[in-house]
Formats: structure tokens, sequence, C-alpha cells
């Protein structure tokens, strides 16, 4: 919509809102974890540490998932466009969860509250992350008619990321943003109610990955579904964080009724 701010061509709305986001989220995680009683300063630390491997495996991520194209043209890999690009939400998650594990290891931070303090905070910046995608115009959605629908025309964001102009599309950025703002509400909310260490992160997993399940199926996709079935990456991906988030969830809400029982 507004891929760039005044008209500055090397000020992108995509950075700032990026940028906004990150900001946003770290301070959300460091109130919370003063809440939570927590090391503020650790959980900042945490979180510029996992912002530096989602950006790193976000990149990964794509090039994975789009490897023929790359293998092709591999001028690309370092292109203007690839480093503009946001690369994969799932990718930058997984990558942000190993350096969490290395570095909670090495601080001895309490994996399971540390995590609960992040949920929440994630939810708020991808929400508002995906603001910027969509003033962008990358991650755009399939054609369709509904009155809800949008129509990219400005042409420097069919330079920047390849969106069709001037078509009606689903606008799948603002899907999941909208559904992460409410993520955000429902964890905020369940964060300072009694919870046992883990429940929150897990709610996480399963709200976002339900949602991002269904977003997938009005989102384009250049490089199809994954093994010739009905599913693309990210949703085989959703599938199993759903299982695992559900999974946690049960165990972490069992040990809470239990201690609940004995007090």
């Amino acid at each position: 919509m507004y891929p760039e701010i005044f008209h500055i061509s090397f000020l992108h709305t995509y950075g700032l809102l990026v940028a906004i986001a990150f900001l946003t989220a770290l301070w959300m995680a460091g109130r919370l974890a003063r809440e939570a009683g927590l090391k503020a300063d650790d959980v900042t630390n945490l979180g510029v540490y996992c912002a530096l491997a989602a950006i790193a495996g976000a990149k990964v991520m794509m090039f994975v998932i789009d490897i023929p194209y790359y293998v092709d043209h591999p001028g690309e890999i370092f292109s203007m466009a690839t480093l503009q690009a946001g690369g994969v939400f799932y990718g930058g998650l997984i990558a942000a969860l190993a350096a969490a594990w290395w570095y909670m290891r090495r601080t001895k931070l309490p994996p399971l509250a540390t995590a609960d303090v992040f949920a929440p905070a994630i939810a708020l910046g991808h929400g508002i992350g995906r603001l910027g995608c969509f003033s962008a115009g990358c991650c755009w959605g399939v054609e369709c008619h509904l009155p809800w629908a949008v129509k990219f025309t400005n042409p420097v964001a069919n330079q920047l990321v390849g969106v069709p102009l001037n078509i009606s599309l689903h606008p799948t950025q603002l899907y999941e943003s909208f559904s992460e703002f409410a993520i955000f509400g429902i964890l905020y909310w369940r964060i300072h109610k009694p919870h046992a260490r883990g429940a929150i992160i897990s709610l996480y997993l399963m709200l976002y990955s339900a949602v991002r399940f269904v977003v997938e199926f009005f989102r384009y996709h250049e490089q199809g579904n994954l093994w010739g079935t009905p599913l693309d990456t990210s949703q085989w991906i959703s599938i199993l964080l759903f299982a695992v988030g559900t999974a946690y969830f049960v165990r972490f809400q069992g040990r809470l009724k239990a201690q609940v029982g004995q007090a």
C-alpha cells in the first residue's frame, strides 16, 4: 500500500514497522518479566539474540522452501530483493527457539517461565510486523472479489516484492495481523491468571499455528504445496506445532490442577 515513507526511497515502511514491532515486543517482554520476578536485563538480552537468530532463520527457511529457484538463480541469494524480504516466519521462530535454549542455559533463566513472558510479546510484535508486510505488499493473498479485497497499485511495491498490481486480492497480511492482536489479548489476559509454567507459550503455539494453517489457504504460493499434497510447508509445520502445543498445554494445566488440589 505504502512501501515508502514520504517518497523517500531508502526509508521503507516495512523496515520501520518491523523496527517498531521489535522494540514494542522487547518492551512488553521486559515488563512481563519484571512482573514474573525474572531478571529484566537478561530477558531483554535474550530478546536481542532471538531477534538476530530469527532474521537469519527466516532467510534460511526462505531459501530451503524455494531451493529450485535459487539453484537456477544463485545471484538472487545476495540480491537487494532477498535482503529486503522478511523471509519465512516459521524459520525465524525455530532459529529463535534454538538461540533461546542456548542463552537460557548460559544465564540459568527458567525456560518455561521465560518462554511464557515472551509469548504475548511475540504475538504483539508479529501483529505489528504483518502491518509492515501489508504496507510493502509482500505475503499477498490469492485473487478474490469479496467486499474487503484489496488492490495494490504502487509500482514500487511490485518492484520490491513482486505483488501483482490492480488485482483484487485477499488481504492475508491483515488476516494474520488482526489475529495476532487477538492472540496477544488472550495471552496477556491469561498470563495474569493462575497458570502452570509453560502454559502460556503452549497456548500461543496452539493459537498461532491454527491461525497460520487457515490463512495459508488464502495466500499466494509461487513454489506450490509440499510433496504434492493440498498443504504447503507452513501448514505442515502448523500441524506439528499445534500438536506439540496442545500436548504441553494439557500437561501443564493438569499439573496446575494437581497443585491446586494439594493446596
